[in-house]
Order: C-alpha cells, then structure tokens, then sequence
C-alpha cells in the first residue's frame, strides 16, 4: 500500500507517493545566495488601490530606449516636452552637449560660469538655459571668430537650433534692458554669476559678487534670492564672507534701479559710488587686527530673539580674534579670498545646468574648517587689490567699553581718539603720589614679562587699592592713569559680575581676559563685596571672596580697586595690593584746585571768578563731585537767563543746597 505525502515544489504544495517524495528528496538545492546569476524583478501593474508589487514578468508594454548608440553620434540631443503656451506645441526641457568641437568652443565662451565644465561626456544644460542667455554674446563671438569649418558647422547649428528657443527671451531682455526695467520673472537675465550687486547692509551701501540667483519660497512670499560674497576679516585674514540678498515678487515692470538689489553698472552715479566703497573698503583695511577707537552712531548685538541695536555714543575696541574667542556661536568663517568661483550649484537651482552623471547638490561654502587663530596684532594680511577694496564689508566687530557688549559696528562712525593728556596732571594729589603711580602704571605695560612668581604665570600684575571718602579723585585716577598712557579703560562694578558664585568667575574670568589682552587699565569700583572680610555665617558671599583671590593672583594687567570702607577688607587681599593709597578730605587748596580745573574746562575763567571769589567758595566743605555738580547747575541756571555764568549764580546753587554743604565758617558768602 503507497503511502502518500504532502510536498513543497516550485513554492506550491503537492501530493505525493513514497516513491516520488524519494525523488524530490533527492534533488540537489544551491545554497542561499550562492547562485553566480541575476534574477530581476518588475514593478507590477497597480491594483485597485493605486498599490503594486514585485513580480518575475517582464512587462510587455515597454518602449525601446531612445538613447542609444545612434543617438551618441549627434552633436546635440535635446529633449522635447509638450508646451501648453498656446504658441507652440513642444517646447525645449533641455539639451545635452555631445560635440567635443563644441565643448572646445565653450571653453572660453562659458569659462568660470558656475555649475559649467565643458570637459565633462555628457553636459546637459536644462531650461531656461541661463549660461547661453547670459554668455550669448560670446558663444555667437566664438562663432564669428572660428575658422575650422567643422567646428563652425557645429556651431552654426547650435547657433541655429539655440537662437529659435531663446529669441523670445533674448528679445524681452535687451527690450526690458533698453527702457531700464526688469519684471519679476525676469530678473535673472540682469543677474549674470560674477556681476557686481549693489545692494543695502543695515542701510548702508554696500557691493558684493554674485555667486548664484534663484527663485525661492519664504515666509515672506516668493523672492529672488542672490547669493553673494563680499570680503570680510576673520581676525586673522581677510577671505569671502557669504551674503543673501533677497527680490520679493512685485507686478509688472520696476526700474532696476528700484530693486533692493541691482548690477552696480546701473547706478545713476556710478563712478562716485565706486570711489566711495573703495575709499571705505581702505578704511576697514586698515582696522584689520585690534584698534582702540571712539564711536557715534548705532550699532547691532544679538540677544534671545535675534538683532538688538543700540545707540551708542563710547570708546570702542575692534577686534575680530577677541569676537570670535567670546562668541563661539557667532565666530566668522571666510572662505579663500583668491578662489575661483565656486563650481556648484545650489541644491534649489532647478534652472541651472546640470550633468546627468554629476551631482551639483553640494556647496564648498560650507567646507571650510576652522583654521588656527593667532594672538591680536600676530598677523601679516595681505594688500587688498582695488577690486577688493570695492568688495570690503561695511561692518566691524568689536566691543563696547561703555555698554559692555559685543557689537557690529558701520565702518563710517568710528572717529579716531582724542586723549585728555592733561587728565593726569589736573589730578588733585600730592607730587609724589602721582609720580609713584605713574611709574607703576608704566612699568608694568612695559616690562610685564621680566617677573614672574615662583609658579609661571603668578603675581605678574599690578593691583592697586584707593580707599577714602566720596568724590576726592578714586575714579579720577584710574581714568586720569588711562588717559595718560593711551590705553583702554574697563570700568566693572559688582553688579556687571553678578552676585552668584558660578556667574562670577566666568564673567571675571572673560572681563580680565580681554583687559589683559588690550593692554587695559581694569578700575572695579567700590569692590567691597568682594573685598569684605570673611565670616563663618555667610558662605556663599565667601566663596566670591575665595573666587576674587583666586582669579587676581593669575592677572596679568593692571587693576584699581576702590572702596570707601577700607578698614572691613578681608586680611588676603593684604597680600595681593602692590599699592594701598588712602584718600583723605579735600583741603582748602586742594578744593580751590578742583574749582579752578572745573572752570578751566569749561572756558568759564574770564566771567568773573577773581581770586577773593574763589577764597569765597573754597570755605564750603564739599567733595569734587559735588564742586562739579554745583558747577554744572549754576551754568544751566546761567544759560537759561542768557547770561555769562559768574559767581552769582554759583552763590545762588550754594544758597539752596546749603542745607547739605557744611560752610567752615572761614569765608562767609553774601548773596549778592
């Protein structure tokens, strides 16, 4: 009796006999994937669902390919899609180069055009063929100049075939050239890679070189986006930065010169305008490395939400290495200022040529690494060309002294300095005092590397304490000390650290960095809370103490301190002082001083101070502020009754604000 059993064959289940399961049994099997063939597979036709899958069934409703070793031979092939104009039934999608005689030919008609190399086997450029609209006036020079007969056969035809697709657009842009204007769509015709594009940065004029422009979508609509390079420095060598400018969508035809950004060659005053950018592109080459300036007018930072501008009116220090150290998100990257133009295209430049076989997706503007910085003033750039110059930002980044930010700053409001090189001498203080601080002052900028503690990099700064009452020349001193040696003055209080321990030593740790840096005089006035004797009970204010000693003992500049309770400093910073000055009372003398450097510094001597009013109002007991702000408000008084100020009207400030001036009783003053 058979016996029969259930078996696999060809992936089907089937019945079987004893006898014949030995026979399948025994039929060899390959291995999985050990089979040296292909086995293809084909899309299948879609259900009822729109859904397909794989099957082994080769399609029986495919065409023949039509390109093919036939199609090889031609010298252009180009691909044809059906127009929907109404003027014409197919229009031209693209054209694919295969003539090497024309290659040849383009060489120098579409040289450094980007996203174009001639030598490549299959060069396809896609519609509406900017490179031939932009360069057609070379391509039909090269025509005219060509002698072989079977190059100027190839391009007469490509001439031929080329000329029937773009007359329209060839047409409409010499016409819309002619009058002056451009529409929206049209805008690419005027914007040839490479041109120079006169446009505005923060209101300013500025020029930059056209690398690429597309159409593009933004959340404020369509616009025309031209991406640009201009020269910029890195704080260490100048090289291209990137900039987009951007066309919003607008109907019918505008002056070009009306467009956000335009061809320089179109400006009404063009030979002025060109002058003007390079004179300033000389001027920003000269604030390359770090440069301790005065500046006027507005200036952008960047805060949680974007660009902040601020008014400012302060001493300001340029400097790109310093920018890039304390704002590692914000750091520049150039690019190669001599490099050619960049070969690709943008992954969005659907109009732009393209080669089958070649992916243009990628962008070198991003493939620059972060090179090495040097230390402020360790460079060596090189001349910018006339060219160049032209192309210059009209930025610079540096910081603030007065609003304590980093800023960009426009290159037309930065003013040179101007010192008060009497400051120092006006200064109210014994001979001595002043020559000893002097001397210190100068030394330490000019041999700050000739000491050094046991461990490297230790006590090497100058810390001086000036402790006394208000208004009697603390602040004065530091200013005065900056002034006299032409260096930047960092004024800090408690509040700019903060009063968190962790806060503290970084924002301590950046502010010494950056005065030791630019060679700065650091004032930290009324620095009590730091200098406050130590207790058991208050823990968190000990450690900024401990942070505070910490930080000074690895200074390396020059350092004022101020405080008005000398006497509750903690016993550490005993030994870290290079210089403890106590400043007492103003004297008679040394009030009649400050009454005399006031009115010498408003031109005010001739209106009748003599010397029995000035014996007058030195008897009143007040401090240099309060000299000075007597001063001022007797001026404005004088002002406002359109008279020369004279010691009336001080008398009269005195007499109301006698009530907090204590009068010695050695000189009475009448009113008069």
């Amino acid at each position: 009796m058979a016996v029969t059993h259930i078996v696999e064959i060809n992936g089907k289940a089937a019945i079987t006999n004893e006898s014949n399961a030995k026979e399948v049994d025994q039929k060899p099997r390959a291995k999985s994937g050990m089979t040296s063939d292909v086995k293809s597979l084909y899309e299948g036709k879609p259900d009822d669902r729109g859904k397909t899958t794989w099957v082994d069934k080769y399609p029986d409703d495919l065409e023949e390919a039509a390109e093919n070793a036939e199609s090889a031979c031609y010298a252009l092939l180009i691909r044809n899609t059906k127009c929907y104009d109404g003027r014409r039934k197919l229009q031209m999608d693209s054209v694919t180069v295969q003539s090497p005689l024309l290659k040849k030919a383009f060489a120098e008609a579409l040289s450094d055009y980007p996203g174009v190399t001639v030598s490549l086997d299959r060069l396809t450029f896609k519609a509406p063929f900017k490179p031939f609209v932009h360069r057609w006036a070379k391509i039909k020079k090269a025509l005219e100049d060509e002698t072989d007969p079977e190059t100027k056969a190839h391009l007469e035809l490509f001439h031929r075939v080329m000329g029937d697709e773009l007359q329209d657009d060839l047409k409409a842009r010499d016409d819309y050239i002619s009058n002056k204007v451009i529409t929206y769509d049209t805008c690419w015709m005027i914007f040839e890679p490479g041109t120079i594009v006169f446009g505005l940065d923060d209101k300013q004029d500025c020029a930059f070189r056209l690398t690429n422009g597309n159409y593009i979508n933004t959340q404020c609509g369509p616009a025309f986006a031209l991406d640009c390079e201009r020269v910029d420095w890195d704080g260490e060598s100048f090289g291209l930065e990137s900039k987009r400018l951007l066309i919003y969508q607008f109907l019918g035809t505008r002056p070009i010169t009306q467009l956000t950004a335009f061809p320089l060659d179109y400006h009404q005053d063009l030979e002025n305008v060109k002058k003007a950018l390079v004179e300033r592109g000389k001027v920003f080459e000269r604030f390359s490395g770090y440069h301790y300036k005065h500046y006027r007018g507005v200036a952008v930072g960047y805060g949680a939400w974007g660009p902040v501008k601020y008014d400012v009116d302060s001493r300001i220090i340029i400097d790109t290495y310093a920018w890039n150290r304390f704002n590692p998100n914000r750091q520049v990257f150039l690019n190669n200022l001599n490099r050619s133009q960049s070969p690709a295209n943008t992954a969005d430049d659907e109009d732009s040529v393209q080669d089958e076989d070649t992916d243009y997706g990628d962008d070198d503007l991003d493939g620059e690494e972060l090179t090495t910085l040097s230390q402020p003033g360790e460079f060596n750039p090189k001349s910018l060309t006339k060219d160049q110059l032209l192309l210059c930002s009209a930025t610079l980044r540096g910081y603030s002294l007065k609003n304590k930010k980093w800023l960009i700053f426009a290159v037309a409001a930065v003013d040179d300095m101007k010192w008060n090189d009497g400051a120092f001498e006006s200064l109210v203080l014994p001979s001595n005092h002043k020559e000893l601080i002097l001397a210190l002052t100068e030394s330490q900028v000019a041999d700050k590397e000739s000491f050094d503690d046991v461990i490297q990099g230790k006590g090497k700064g100058m810390i001086m304490l000036l402790s006394g009452p208000p208004g009697v020349g603390k602040t004065l001193t530091a200013e005065s000390v900056a002034e006299n040696m032409h260096v930047p003055l960092y004024m800090m209080s408690a509040g700019d650290l903060g009063l968190e321990s962790s806060g503290v030593e970084s924002s301590l740790s950046n502010v010494l960095e950056m005065c030791t840096k630019w060679n700065a005089v650091l004032l930290l006035d009324e620095a009590d809370v730091f200098l406050e004797q130590r207790s058991a009970h208050d823990l968190e204010r000990n450690k900024l103490v401990s942070i505070f000693l910490r930080m000074l003992e690895y200074y390396e500049g020059i350092l004022f301190l101020t405080t008005n309770r000398v006497d509750n400093i903690d016993a550490a910073f005993q030994s870290r002082i290079h210089l403890s000055m106590e400043y007492s009372e103003l004297s008679k003398s040394s009030r009649r001083h400050v009454w005399v450097n006031f009115l010498c510094a408003g031109g005010t001597k001739a209106h009748g101070f003599s010397d029995a009013d000035l014996d007058r109002l030195v008897g009143y007991d007040m401090n240099g502020r309060e000299i000075k702000n007597v001063l001022k408000t007797a001026k404005l008084l004088a002002g406002k009754k359109k008279e020369s100020l004279g010691v009336s009207h001080v008398e009269t400030v005195v007499a109301i604000e006698k009530r907090h001036i204590k009068n010695e009783g050695e000189t009475q003053v009448k009113s008069t």
